[in-house]
């Protein structure tokens, strides 16, 4: 048996690595976060959960009688070494259990506590010595009532949020490492692709040319100077919806420890074990908010880029009007679009499967120098392109795929270079396409 290597070691002009000591990393990352999920989780269920429901389900129902009242103190230090007090109202109550009277002491809720002497005593002042009181007492522990029960659903909440957070992204993550050990990432998406390949045949619109990709999704937009509004393929887009995600989900685990600790330090109490998980947790989150609004900021700054074509599909030889709007409230030292075919091959290396994409040839439409758009006024320009007679058109299988696409690169002031992509398909010069329901007629090559 041969153990993975540490190191990592050339092939050509890619940098490979061990990818069952990285697959061997992450599931020990993902492994932690599932088991501290779990133990926070059992403490807090065991501390909040069992409790009310040992109360609302098991306890029983007597008729009882206060017969004396006082104030219950709890003295703790807390992070500055300052010694701190604080008061709870407490009720002596008489009640029968089994064959005998009991008397035992009630101390109220957390909600009840106060470091104000005065308003505790105020809160002790409502309760009159002989008056009659209903009470749950636990017929385990006689000698514990409580004078309220109920459940405490916002609490609940708060507290299954942080321990649900890290076993799902523990347990999510245990997976991925554990079908990603030995795995490639070229071959994970390779088996990506098999698992979804029927959705994709299934929504091939030319039943003539099967591997031409349908352009279903790119005419299903209407434009305002040309006919088709192109989607838009953006690699930022992505980074700020998953930046965004994880700020929002890591946030709310601080919010839930900072709750936890808030009702702590009002009750008097110090807990190190949380402040402890609270100081790096409140960190990433800090971090994980800053590279959302810098990302935010970018997008804003940036502004969306729309594209409009005169026809779509694309037949070779054929020339097209294309209508571009780059918003955004920056100048841009550098806009360029530019026409592009990609190919794309996928091969078995050894036990890896591999997928390659590589842009065989470029043609640029056309390229602007220091743009200064006017404020509130979209970039826009008016331009045309021509497919080459000789053109491939799309194609797409298994193992290999050529797409076309009109790509902008731009480079704005004092902010990270942009990439826009919008896919087209150009199909054969003699196809038959089906287009917003009508189809379109075979085109005759004339020699």
């Amino acid at each position: 048996m041969r153990l993975p290597t540490f190191f990592s070691k050339k092939r050509g002009e890619r940098r490979t690595g061990s990818a069952a000591w990285g697959s061997f990393g992450e599931g020990f990352f993902y492994a932690g976060l599932l088991a501290a999920g779990l133990f926070i989780g059992g403490l807090m269920l065991a501390g909040v959960a069992v409790p009310e429901w040992r109360i609302n389900n098991h306890f029983v129902e007597v008729e009882g009688r206060l017969v004396g009242k006082g104030l219950a103190r709890r003295t703790s230090t807390d992070l500055f070494g300052v010694r701190r007090q604080s008061w709870r109202p407490a009720v002596l109550l008489e009640y029968r259990a089994g064959d005998g009277s009991v008397r035992a002491w009630h101390a109220g809720g957390r909600g009840e506590t106060t470091t104000d002497r005065s308003l505790a005593l105020g809160q002790l002042d409502r309760w009159r010595l002989g008056q009659p009181v209903r009470c749950w007492y636990d017929p385990d522990q006689i000698e514990t009532v409580v004078l309220k029960r109920g459940y405490n659903w916002w609490l609940w909440l708060l507290t299954l949020l942080l321990p649900g957070a890290l076993v799902a992204f523990g347990a999510a993550g245990l997976v991925r490492a554990a079908r990603a050990w030995g795995r490639s990432e070229e071959r994970q998406a390779a088996e990506a692709e098999r698992f979804f390949r029927p959705l994709v045949q299934a929504a091939t619109a030319d039943v003539d040319y099967p591997t031409v990709p349908p352009c279903d999704d790119l005419v299903n937009s209407p434009g305002t100077i040309q006919r088709f509004r192109l989607p838009t393929e953006s690699p930022e887009a992505w980074s700020l919806v998953g930046s965004g995600l994880f700020a929002l989900l890591w946030n709310a685990v601080v919010v839930v420890l900072a709750v936890a600790a808030g009702l702590d330090l009002a009750g008097g109490r110090t807990d190190w074990w949380l402040f402890g998980l609270l100081a790096p947790f409140a960190l990433i989150g800090l971090v994980a908010v800053g590279q959302f609004l810098r990302r935010l900021l970018l997008a804003t700054a940036v502004g969306p880029s729309h594209l409009e074509i005169s026809d779509h599909p694309l037949r070779p030889g054929q020339t097209y009007d294309v209508h571009l709007s780059q918003g955004g409230s920056v100048g841009f030292r550098r806009l360029e679009l530019v026409f592009e075919l990609e190919e794309q091959a996928t091969y078995c290396q050894g036990t890896d499967v591999r997928t390659e994409k590589q842009v065989v040839w470029r043609e640029s439409i056309r390229r602007w120098d220091r743009v200064e758009p006017v404020p509130g006024t979209p970039f826009e320009a008016d331009l045309q392109f021509s497919v080459p007679p000789r053109a491939m058109h799309s194609f797409r299988s298994a193992h290999n795929g050529v797409g076309w696409r009109l790509v902008l690169r731009g480079v704005p002031e004092r902010w990270p270079a942009f990439l826009r992509v919008f896919p087209l398909v150009i199909v054969p010069a003699d196809a038959a396409v089906a287009v917003g329901g009508s189809t379109l007629p075979r085109r005759e090559v004339v020699s």
